[in-house]
């Protein structure tokens, strides 16, 4: 029997012939990262076992991204320890606060290409399997060890296959097709699962947008996600990539615990009401919601083409006066490319408050906090109790052209509310 995408990048790395769902393995990892919220606890672990040196600087990722700017004392001391590691080892990928989230990073600036195997300090490491490479997020702990070693133990995830055929219909983006799967799945329905995503409607996304569906695999309980290579992510890898890649596919005669397959082209932009990502509901039927607040950022979906979708819809219009619209470009790239563009002037004039790159509000951090009984339409990643800001308060996940056409009206709304198809040419 052949072996998934997966089973391969994990043989490899483990130097052995292949790999079988549940079994143990200890394998070489490419790339380590950690944030200013999760290195600090690694620290710690490497002193009190008076380990003075990481495997290799030029395969360790610090990225300064949750608290900062730093909100309070606190948050400014865990930076600085992450700082000052980072200069003591000589960390070859360390950025410092307003480069971005390390979710963007990473990718956009060639440091993760495809058939890697990266471990990570934070739950949405998956992202990079968006470009084909093996990503999970690990405790603080385990992220220690593998700056010890260079090496992470796991077991062999099962995979499970997602097919989306059709074309999709206009305002729908990897966002909708990834909220529609947890929404039929449900939080744990891929648990400890790596999730192999292909099909029609999957190759007609951007680089970009499968990221996006890569990022919120974990919101389904998986290991994983993971998105074979092709002549888009070709293109997107060489002109970034750092250093060489490798690709791999599955076999057809691999092995999957279940497959789905969908018809994208019946899906409509799709929003998770609270408190879970799997309570999806179609725009069409949310409505009647009136928001607060409205995000547009975080590592899910605050790139460049992201940003460019919701600019589309407030071009000319003006955020509602009773909502506060918070627009975070997630990387400094993002952010100039933005400004080249135009976006942060139609942001800026539709009444959009623009801030640096961080993650801040998703994780209910900083700079856009809610008050209790707020709610709030996000195109991050997470709606539980308390996620962002009171425990009290509601959030919403929706695609960036939803957002955006929602901070106009003030509730929940479909693009077409508030821009013609006829007037502007949507974003691919």
């Amino acid at each position: 029997m052949g072996m998934t995408i997966t089973e391969k990048i994990l043989a490899d790395h483990a130097g052995k012939r292949e790999v079988y769902p549940g079994e143990l393995i200890t394998a070489k990892v490419d790339l380590a990262m950690a944030n200013d919220v999760t290195a600090p606890l690694a620290i710690k672990t490497l002193e009190k076992y008076s380990i003075d040196k990481v495997f290799d600087p030029d395969k360790v990722a610090l990225v300064l991204s949750h608290f900062v700017p730093a909100k309070d004392i606190k948050s400014a001391e865990q930076a600085k320890m992450v700082r000052e590691f980072a200069r003591k080892h000589n960390i070859k990928w360390f950025f410092q606060e307003g480069e971005g989230i390390e979710h963007t990073i990473l990718p956009e600036q060639g440091i993760v290409v495809p058939g890697d195997l990266v471990i990570g300090a934070d739950s949405h490491t998956c992202t990079y399997g968006g470009i084909g490479a093996f990503a999970t997020g690990v405790g603080s702990t385990d992220l220690a060890y593998a700056l010890a070693t260079g090496e992470i133990w796991l077991k062999v995830p099962e995979s499970m296959k997602f097919i989306f055929y059709g074309k999709l219909q206009p305002w729908v983006t990897g966002k909708d097709l990834i909220l529609h799967t947890i929404g039929q799945i449900g939080v744990d329905g891929a648990l400890y699962r790596a999730m192999e995503f292909e099909g029609e409607a999957i190759r007609d996304l951007s680089v970009e947008q499968r990221l996006t569906i890569a990022n919120m695999a974990i919101e389904a309980g998986g290991k994983s996600g993971i998105i074979a290579p092709d002549e888009k992510t070709l293109e997107y890898v060489s002109q970034r990539a750092k250093k060489p890649w490798k690709i791999y596919n599955s076999d057809p005669d691999a092995h999957y615990v279940e497959v789905y397959e969908w018809d994208a082209g019946k899906i409509e932009p799709l929003v998770a009401w609270p408190y879970l990502p799997s309570n999806v509901h179609p725009v069409s039927e949310s409505t009647h919601i009136t928001i607060d607040q409205a995000f547009i950022g975080s590592c899910t979906n605050g790139r460049i083409e992201d940003l460019r979708l919701a600019a589309s819809v407030l071009k000319g219009k003006k955020v509602h006066p009773y909502v506060r619209c918070i627009v975070i470009p997630a990387s400094k790239n993002v952010y100039h490319q933005a400004l080249h563009e135009g976006l942060i002037d139609i942001f800026t004039e539709a009444g959009c408050i623009v801030s640096v790159s961080t993650c801040g509000p998703c994780l209910g951090g900083h700079m856009g906090i809610l008050a209790e009984g707020e709610r709030c339409i996000s195109t991050s990643n997470r709606n539980f109790p308390g996620r962002m800001g009171h425990p009290k308060s509601e959030a919403y996940l929706a695609n960036p052209a939803v957002v955006a056409a929602s901070a106009v009206l003030g509730r929940i709304a479909h693009p077409e509310e508030v821009v013609k198809l006829e007037e502007i040419e949507v974003p691919t």
